[in-house]
């Protein structure tokens, strides 16, 4: 049997977009049919029908109210799901046949504009990747506001960075060349950015579609001028995320009116695991914005402001000059506590104007919309008047971005728009009187048609002596009179029976019949011409979209620096003294979301001198709880924050421009992968140590700890000489359980030892959280565990056998003597190669390993002192030690090396 019309037509556009789930526009409903229904019904968590389609089984169908469908495409896109918006595109009163349909828009995670499906503080990243061997160009969008980036991408980390803009700026979709599939995972890539991934054919990344598209969107003849000449993957890149948005979006792309053309290198590089570790913009677990540094920072009072200082610290800057603009500009703000107040006043007027600019641009904006746009700008000239009070450079600067121009828009909005418009821009209700004369005439016009119908229910119960008649309207039957079943015996003679409900009956009369025509006819073309007056008002208004662009980005600007300087004057922050040095010297430094967060207590404060040459690394020991982490992240914080444009908390701060923080703490693994939690340790040290340059700041939290102690040892040894190295020293903080490291103070230049201040009487011990110059003699790992809870038999039996392998100290050869011998090595090693100092790594560790072996069988003889911290390296006299301190490693040959190696393996095996 063949297809009915209708479905007929629905089949024709499913076929041109079998990717997408079809919402098919009927009447008020948006339905689904076949294998979209069954999908949507179960996804959307609705009913599941049939409808007639011509054929001998009901069609599968399901179907959800125009009016909500925000809610219902939210549901699907969130699951992963792409979604074509299939509307009637002709009036069907007055159509011959089916109403013509077409597809007016698909909805991708990456290109939501609607205002209920978007988080106002975030913004929406569609990226687009063009990958390739030789490197990559990566552009990203964000739809809703018209912002747009490019920039390529090349060398040896390319997937590293590429993957750190796309955690960066948290894209919700990513498109990207098939061909990238030969380079990379995409399922890891999903896995590590919980992107939606859409790989598009080839055919996209044509280098000549590409620069046509982007000389289209511009409207120039040139990539020069866009800064793009030579560009080649950011042009592939951006012509296919051109191309991409014009086939989804199926309008004009106006509001996007320029692209910023930036260098990976020109903001401080942030990779994922620091900022998930600094806990910058969510907490790491819950996932939260409370507790996390934006949570303690964005007192931000507009919605764009608050998207830009997520922007800002997500991407400090990582030069002075830029740095401490912003920095004067948040000291002018803090002086003024009467200016400062007064702008938070207005920005607090102030609506989305970013996201308003795109609406209109897209044509999807309504008279709500205007309107808040009006109230917006009319805000405008109190807030330059303030600006223009305060002398700072970088203010004034954004005070100018803000145009006067922009209160013809605000003058046009007042005079064309009622104060309280309806939703809908279709149903009249929208325009001004006075406004437009033809429009004003045509509602003269029926005016006493509408006066007389007010006034019927009135007559008629006065003529009937029914007391509860009521005339009312509905789209369906028009205008009615509604009698209760109880005085049917009361009606006229001349009324009409039209409707019988449960409760009443509905009739009309002739006139009134006659009068609804007239006036439903009018309202009509009234309405018609509301919104054929409104259109034009939007049109009118795009040609300042720049101008409503520029303005928006001076004051989210505006309202972050705001922001910075209220916190500060609250919090007791202090502007930071920014430079291109190599130092890092911070007083009294405090934890910004910790010291919030005590509610019984106060922070303890403490001190941080690093710098880039004889104090290059701080080795930090002392047990758990005491703080160490703490210091550490705060320390990385405050030279973020600083970076940022925002006050400090501390005393005072000198900060050396950090181009990249790198944090490697906490153990986790990827068991799906088949990746231990050491290997995945190694994985980040490895990439700190293969990126990181003389400019960087490394934190570093327990090297090492996931393997045996020799080979975790021997890594952490060797990482604090490599990072020490003559020639390129680089600022780091090392906290470590492995107390044999200390040593490395008198044996490495650079090194300087630091601990937790920790109080013990009669058994009892407090943490004082206080760093101090030195080394820790104890873990108090047992203390630890007793808090913790565990049981007192496992505590005691622990407390047994520390007792006794401290007792078997005697004065053996000790790392720091094992390494003055490594210290002459070691000498080697300088000017080298950064991997053949890790190279080492493996041979040192696995000759320990031998070592041990051969230690353990060795009788420990007694010792009772008491009180120091067990070294690892404290065994009995042995054989095996004494040949290898005999050794000359300047004089021995490789295949001399491996001999004596396999001599003492014989021996420790007899």
């Amino acid at each position: 049997m063949q297809l009915t019309p209708m479905m007929q037509q629905y089949m024709e556009i499913k076929q041109n977009h079998q990717d997408c789930i079809l919402f098919f526009r009927l009447g008020d409903f948006y339905e689904m049919f076949f294998e979209d229904a069954i999908t949507a019904s179960r996804e959307m968590e609705i009913t599941l029908t049939g409808k007639n389609c011509g054929q001998e089984e009901r069609a599968p169908m399901c179907g959800v109210p125009f009016h909500s469908v925000d809610t219902y495409i939210a549901k699907l896109v969130d699951k992963g799901y792409k979604v074509a918006i299939c509307e009637q595109v002709e009036d069907p009163a007055t159509a011959k046949g089916i109403v013509k349909r077409e597809v007016v828009q698909i909805v991708t995670p990456g290109t939501i504009i609607s205002q209920t499906m978007l988080n106002e503080k975030e913004n929406n990243y569609l990226a687009s990747i063009y990958l390739r061997e030789e490197g990559a160009g990566i552009s990203y969008c964000d739809i809703s506001t018209g912002e747009l980036h490019t920039t390529s991408i090349e060398g040896s980390d390319t997937l590293e960075i590429l993957l750190n803009e796309l955690v960066k700026i948290k894209a919700k979709e990513v498109i990207i060349n098939q061909s990238a599939e030969n380079f990379v995972s995409l399922e890891e890539m999903k896995k590590i950015t919980d992107a939606y991934f859409n790989p598009l054919p080839e055919s996209y990344h044509n280098i000549i579609t590409a620069n046509d598209a982007i000389l289209k969107q511009f409207q120039t003849k040139s990539l020069t001028g866009l800064g793009l000449d030579g560009a080649e993957t950011a042009c592939l890149s951006l012509g296919a995320l051109l191309s991409y948005l014009f086939e989804t979006r199926k309008h004009s792309l106006s509001h996007i009116t320029q692209v910023m053309v930036y260098d990976i290198g020109s903001h401080m590089s942030l990779d994922k695991s620091t900022i998930r570790n600094l806990e910058i913009t969510e907490t790491l677990y819950e996932k939260r914005v409370q507790g996390s540094l934006l949570g303690i920072l964005d007192k931000t009072h507009t919605a764009m402001g608050s998207r830009k200082m997520k922007q800002w610290l997500r991407e400090p800057l990582n030069s002075s000059g830029p740095i401490n603009q912003r920095l004067d500009a948040v000291e002018a703000l803090g002086d003024q506590i009467i200016l400062r107040n007064n702008i938070k006043e207005c920005l607090k007027k102030v609506y989305d104007l970013e996201r308003l600019a795109g609406r209109i641009a897209c044509g999807n904006a309504n008279g709500k919309d205007l309107i808040a746009l009006g109230n917006s700008l009319f805000i405008l000239p109190e807030l330059k008047a303030e600006l223009a009070s305060v002398d700072n450079p970088l203010l004034a600067s954004l005070n100018q971005e803000i145009s006067i121009q922009l209160m013809e828009v605000y003058e046009l909005i007042e005079q064309a728009v009622v104060e309280e418009p309806p939703f809908t821009i279709k149903e009249g209700g929208i325009i001004k009187a006075g406004f437009s004369k033809e429009l004003d005439d045509l509602r003269f016009s029926i005016k006493d048609g509408q006066t007389w119908i007010a006034e019927l229910e009135g007559k008629e119960r006065e003529r009937t002596g029914i007391k509860n008649l009521k005339v009312r309207f509905n789209k369906v039957f028009g205008y009615y009179i509604e009698i209760t079943k109880s005085n049917l015996d009361m009606a006229p003679e001349d009324y009409i029976r039209k409707q019988t409900l449960v409760n009443c009956e509905r009739f009309i009369t002739p006139e009134l019949k006659e009068m609804e025509s007239l006036v439903l006819h009018a309202e009509s073309k009234i309405n018609q011409m509301e919104y054929e007056i409104f259109a034009e008002l939007r049109s009118s208004i795009q040609e300042y979209i720049g101008l409503i662009q520029k303005a928006s980005g001076a004051i989210s600007t505006i309202d972050v620096l705001t922001s910075f300087a209220h916190v500060s004057a609250a919090l007791g922050y202090v502007k930071p003294e920014v430079n291109d040095s190599g130092l890092l010297n911070i007083r009294n430094g405090r934890h910004p979301v910790i010291e919030e967060m005590i509610r019984d207590g106060i922070f303890v404060s403490n001190d941080v001198y690093v710098n880039d040459s004889d104090a290059s690394m701080l080795l930090i020991t002392g047990p758990n709880m005491a703080g160490k982490s703490t210091y550490m992240r705060q320390t990385a914080l405050i030279v973020l924050m600083a970076q940022a444009g925002c006050f400090v908390p501390c005393e005072s701060a000198a900060i050396g421009v950090v181009d990249r923080i790198y944090t490697r703490i906490g153990a986790s693994d990827n068991l799906a992968q088949g990746q231990s939690t050491f290997f995945v340790e190694m994985s980040e040290l490895a990439y700190i140590l293969n990126t990181a340059t003389d400019k960087s700041l490394i934190i570093l939290d327990e090297i090492g700890r996931g393997t045996s102690t020799y080979d975790g040892l021997s890594i952490a040894w060797a990482v604090v000489e490599y990072l020490c190295n003559e020639k390129n020293k680089i600022r780091t903080l090392f906290a470590t359980h492995y107390h044999e490291l200390t040593a490395l103070e008198e044996l490495v230049p650079g090194v300087k030892n630091l601990n937790v201040d920790v109080a013990e009487e009669n058994g009892n011990i407090v943490f004082l959280h206080k760093i101090v110059s030195g080394s820790a003699s104890k873990s108090y790992g047992i203390h630890v565990a007793k808090i913790a809870g565990v049981p007192k038999m496992v505590l005691e039996a622990a407390e047994n056998k520390l007792t006794g392998l401290e007792g078997g100290q005697d004065g053996s050869p000790h790392l720091l003597d094992a390494g003055k011998e490594r210290k002459e090595s070691s000498k080697a090693l300088e000017g080298s190669d950064r991997n053949k100092a890790l190279g080492d790594v493996e041979e040192i560790a696995e000759s320990l390993e031998q070592l041990s072996e051969s230690h353990k069988k060795q009788p420990i003889k007694e010792d009772k002192s008491q009180g120091e911290q067990l070294s690892l390296f404290s065994f009995a006299p042995n054989p095996v030690i004494q040949r290898l301190k005999s050794i000359d490693l300047m004089k021995l040959a490789p295949w001399e090396a491996l001999k004596i190696l396999a001599e003492l393996q014989e021996a420790a095996n007899d």
